[in-house]
């Protein structure tokens, strides 16, 4: 008894899975560089579908910064043995999108002087390793500010204390208040409503890099009474948390003379918060490193908040200006 393959490999069979799989067929002239592709390829470069189409064409959807590294990489591939990918940028209607090109190389692969391959759009995959390297650099980061961080708050707890059990005492305090602030620096998905209050958000952010000596007091907080929701907590607490940092690294927290003023006012549909150091190292504009955790800043105010950040090197010490749409505070 003989059993019939339930798979069909016609022609009609192959488009349906190739469609499936979202893949676009080419093939490329290697003699005058015209490329033909099917339908697939067409609607994934945008490009009206036609007979033919130039590697110029195609040239005028790739990014700009990854156009001359595909060109050269296309006419190499004459000389790979086998299979190659390529993966570039291309733009559609202003939105980025990756490209996957594959194909077999080396003259042995051309057939009648073409060569053929495939294109596969592989933006969600590139999305989600740019995700991975973020969080990856993010977290780097943050362990090696915690570890400045317990540096800087043993020496703090040092001067506010005489004896080696007072110190401990301190000290741990210190980092237990730490690490609440942390808490509100990591994301809890799922929750809803009014997470703090704004000037309790400041006040636990910082609370670690209080003196409770001698200088109690040098941190002072005056903002706005108003919710503030989870989203926007977290991102708060994030730039609160590495401005903080960067003060006990290399500003007013790092000097026993130093204070930090946190002040806030509305204006309009924005909020204005201050950040003002006083009495630490003398500063100059551009002395402080424009590292990761500052472009981490900048993209949380500007892409969560619809804000803005400004520093301003003044003689007296650093001022950094926060502007947040006050729509945004309750996200």
């Amino acid at each position: 008894m003989t059993h019939s393959n339930p798979l069909s490999w016609s022609a009609d069979s192959l488009r349906l899975a190739i469609s499936a799989a979202g893949v676009a067929l080419w093939s490329w002239n290697v003699t005058n560089d015209h490329f033909s592709m099917d339908g697939n390829g067409f609607a994934l470069w945008n490009l009206p579908q036609s007979e033919t189409v130039t590697f110029e064409d195609l040239s005028a959807h790739i990014h700009p910064s990854d156009r001359e590294r595909v060109r050269s990489a296309f006419v190499a591939t004459r000389a790979i043995v086998g299979a190659y990918e390529i993966d570039f940028r291309i733009v559609v209607d202003g939105e980025i999108r990756w490209i996957s090109a594959r194909g077999i190389g080396d003259d042995t692969a051309v057939h009648m002087g073409l060569a053929y391959g495939i294109f596969l759009d592989v933006t969600g995959r590139k999305q989600a390793e740019e995700g991975h390297e973020l969080l990856a650099g993010e977290m780097s980061h943050r362990v090696k500010n915690l570890l400045a961080i317990a540096m800087g708050l043993t020496q703090l707890t040092s001067r506010s204390t005489t004896t080696a059990k007072e110190m401990a005492v301190e000290l741990i305090a210190r980092l237990a208040a730490l690490g609440r602030a942390h808490d509100l620096v990591r994301p809890l998905p799922g929750h809803q409503g009014t997470a703090a209050l704004l000037g309790d958000l400041v006040a636990v952010v910082l609370s670690p890099y209080e003196d409770t000596g001698a200088f109690s007091g040098r941190i002072r907080v005056a903002v706005p009474r108003m919710g503030v929701g989870e989203a926007t907590a977290t991102t708060l607490a994030l730039v609160f948390h590495e401005l903080a940092t960067n003060s006990l690294k290399y500003g007013a927290l790092s000097s026993d003379l130093g204070q930090l003023d946190i002040s806030g006012n509305n204006e309009g549909e924005d909020i204005r918060i201050i950040w003002t150091e006083r009495g630490g190292p003398a500063v100059t504009d551009g002395e402080r490193p424009a590292g990761y955790g500052s472009r981490l800043v900048e993209r949380s105010i500007a892409g969560q908040l619809g804000g803005a950040i400004d520093y301003n090197w003044s003689p007296g010490g650093l001022i950094v200006t926060l502007r947040v749409k006050a729509s945004k505070l309750s996200n």
